[in-house]
């Protein structure tokens, strides 16, 4: 698969894009956060540093999910009133993209999951259950988060948020759903959650208190 390459507008340093379904990225030299249009690159913003992480995790980060190799491409960062988690944009090996959410050692693999209707964010409450793909999810915790910054590749245009309404939910089987509206339209992701050492991870990043 052809990489597209273009050069920074703000800095003028090369810019490779690793996937071509990539429509943002972050130049590693300036911080200018870049939307990939037909031809060109667009600055449209810039990221601030980002908070220290705990996180193993990082971009190039790899893993197997289902006996599916995947590599991290790209991060969200969010933070609320108990902390901060991390939203890893991941691409698998037949070109599919996933999230994998990384919150206070917990880890959970989900994708987008379209053609379902879906609730206004003043309509949902704590209790109320909604069901998709023939399984019934309940509402565990809302959450107003707060857009912190952006790293690396994503499948979208993300860096103009501010205040942020995640909605989780469980099935009574394990698995788990999210909506978001950080959009006007809101969307339906559907996932697991692992162990960290179900997921295989490799080039993870080292630090100190760290094993």
């Amino acid at each position: 698969m052809t990489q597209p390459i273009a050069n920074c507008p703000n800095c003028g340093a090369k810019i490779v894009f690793q996937w071509s379904s990539s429509v943002q990225t972050v130049c590693t030299y300036c911080k200018s956060i870049l939307v990939r249009t037909d031809v060109d690159l667009k600055k449209v913003g810039q990221v601030a540093d980002l908070p220290p992480d705990s996180s193993p995790i990082q971009i190039n980060t790899e893993g197997i999910y289902h006996n599916k190799a995947f590599v991290v491409g790209g991060r969200i960062l969010y933070e609320y009133e108990q902390g901060g988690w991390n939203e890893w944009h991941i691409v698998m090996n037949d070109g599919a993209s996933a999230w994998l959410s990384d919150a206070q050692d917990e880890y959970a693999i989900s994708f987008a999951a379209t053609g379902q209707s879906l609730p206004a964010a003043a309509q949902v409450k704590v209790g109320q259950q909604f069901n998709w793909n023939n399984q019934t999810y309940m509402v565990t915790v809302i959450t107003e988060a707060h857009y912190k910054g952006v790293e690396g590749e994503l499948p979208f245009q993300y860096w103009d948020k501010t205040d942020v309404v995640f909605v989780d939910l469980r099935s009574q089987s394990g698995r788990f759903a999210t909506l978001d509206y950080s959009d006007e339209q809101p969307a339906l992701y559907l996932g697991e959650f692992f162990e960290f050492d179900d997921l295989k991870f490799k080039n993870l990043r080292q630090f100190e208190g760290w094993s």
